[in-house]
């Protein structure tokens, strides 16, 4: 991938206590998937009540950490888009929901 546009849309964020959630809708340039074996979070989740972000984006994958997920390809995310949500560990916190591992 080369540029913003090229990387993977995250096409649905239903975590609302997230200052970059607007609507469902991530409002970050760009956002990171991190977390540890078997569970992919949003390391851009923000817990505030303060909306942050840009006005109008749609937000991309920057970087994806989670080296075993099947759309995983040189740190980056080759997935179509993605889908943010509640974790099951921790319902407060966001998850990739597309992480599947490989």
């Amino acid at each position: 991938m080369s540029t913003l546009m090229d990387m993977p849309e995250v096409a649905e964020c239903s975590v609302e206590s997230c200052g970059y959630n607007h609507h469902h809708g991530c409002h970050a340039a760009a956002i990171t998937v991190a977390g540890h074996t078997g569970d992919a979070e949003c390391a851009t989740f923000i817990p505030l009540s303060t909306k942050g972000g840009l006005e109008k984006v749609i937000a991309h994958v920057g970087a994806c950490q989670r080296g075993e997920c099947m759309h995983n390809h040189d740190l980056e995310c080759g997935a179509p888009s993605i889908r943010v949500g509640a974790g099951p560990d921790d319902p407060r916190h966001a998850d990739c929901l597309t992480f599947a591992p490989r």
